[in-house]
């Protein structure tokens, strides 16, 4: 299985998936129990989900895993790690219901914003389901009405960010016009590399200064997402 694969090749501290489409018991044995990790999933059958996976070696003891009270449909896990708070977070994708989107994001940024307040280092990674910018779209398929690009989901990321969190891997490739993270699965548009940045590393200042490297894999798997590795020195 691929993603076995790649976590023996990465060999991650902290793993976070999304979109898993499954239900706990729905996951394959050997991905129920990774070797040499505290394993959460959390999911539906067929639908949405999230997981959060972290490294023994890093934390001793299982972490407590939980859920912000605004998660819906297995959109969101959270763990304090070693004095990190660390979340994978699905946002809906907002085609067909863009008020439930909107919601979700308002409330993203409560979470944000109690971290923020309570001085927490966070780093929320996932699938945030918007091109924060036109330069996170390729040119191509820049769309002013696009569920993605639409100016009040952007100016929502923007609030997020407000809340004293930054993204990783813009702050390490500002001037990158060709950091894609998703990529749709026709004409052959991720071998061209014709995509879009809708998933995310964000981290608190603090945390993110720290960050060496936040790359994303066009090469790696079968979904029409890439992976993202982020990599921070931790005392």
């Amino acid at each position: 299985m691929q993603l076995e694969e790649w976590i023996k090749s990465e060999q991650p501290d902290v793993i976070c998936l999304q979109e898993i489409k499954a239900a706990p018991e729905q996951i394959p044995e050997s991905l129920q129990s990774i070797d040499g990790y505290w394993c959460y999933w959390h999911g539906g059958k067929g639908y949405s989900g999230v997981g959060l996976h972290v490294r023994k070696e890093v934390a001793g003891d299982r972490p407590l895993f939980f859920h912000p009270e605004f998660d819906a449909e297995h959109r969101i896990v959270a763990a304090n790690v070693g004095g990190l708070t660390v979340t994978s977070v699905y946002v809906p994708n907002g085609g067909k219901d863009l008020g439930a989107k909107m919601r979700f994001l308002n409330s993203l940024e409560a979470y944000a914003a109690d971290g923020q307040r309570l001085g927490k280092a966070q780093v929320i990674c996932g699938d945030i389901n918007i091109a924060h910018t036109d330069r996170d779209v390729h040119p191509r398929e820049r769309k002013a009405n696009a569920i993605g690009q639409l100016p009040t989901e952007r100016a929502a990321f923007d609030r997020i960010l407000g809340h004293g969190l930054r993204d990783v891997a813009r702050a390490l490739h500002p001037d990158d016009d060709n950091l894609f993270t998703w990529w749709a699965p026709w004409r052959n548009l991720r071998q061209r590399n014709i995509g879009w940045r809708i998933d995310y590393v964000l981290a608190s200042d603090a945390v993110a200064a720290r960050a060496t490297r936040c790359e994303a894999f066009r090469e790696i798997g079968t979904s029409d997402h890439g992976p993202i590795v982020a990599t921070f020195t931790w005392p």
